[in-house]
């Protein structure tokens, strides 16, 4: 078990440095009331994961490891719910609710077809 959770955390480590460098170069590139650079990490790791979660399916590569490392640790620590949450929460506070709609349609809409999407081109 510790095993396990030192590989997650590893995954974790490089996704959410991943993470925090999308977001910045988001915020250096786009100023404005959509929160670009999550919805970016968040609709790539949609795509990553449906990428991994096929090639761990189709390849029957799907060590418990592998998984944990690709999966949970990565995966896990690139994309971020809370911050969509929070997110959320700043765009209605604010009053931009054009924002706050587009935002919340596009992250379902985009995360769904793109872990659909990842997944079909492992097929």
């Amino acid at each position: 078990m510790f095993k396990a959770m030192l590989i997650a955390g590893a995954g974790g480590f490089i996704g959410t440095c991943g993470r925090y460098l999308i977001g910045r170069w988001c915020s250096w590139m786009f100023n404005g009331s959509f929160p670009l650079g999550t919805f970016m990490v968040n609709i790539i790791g949609c795509f990553l994961f449906g990428l991994l979660f096929g090639l761990l399916e189709r390849h029957d590569v799907a060590t418990p490891h592998a998984n944990v490392l690709l999966i949970t640790g990565f995966c896990g620590g690139f994309t971020t719910f809370s911050s969509f949450a929070n997110d959320m929460f700043d765009l209605g506070g604010s009053g931009h609710w054009p924002s706050l709609a587009l935002y919340l349609s596009a992250s379902v809409v985009c995360g769904v077809a793109l872990v659909w999407l990842g997944r079909a081109i492992m097929r």
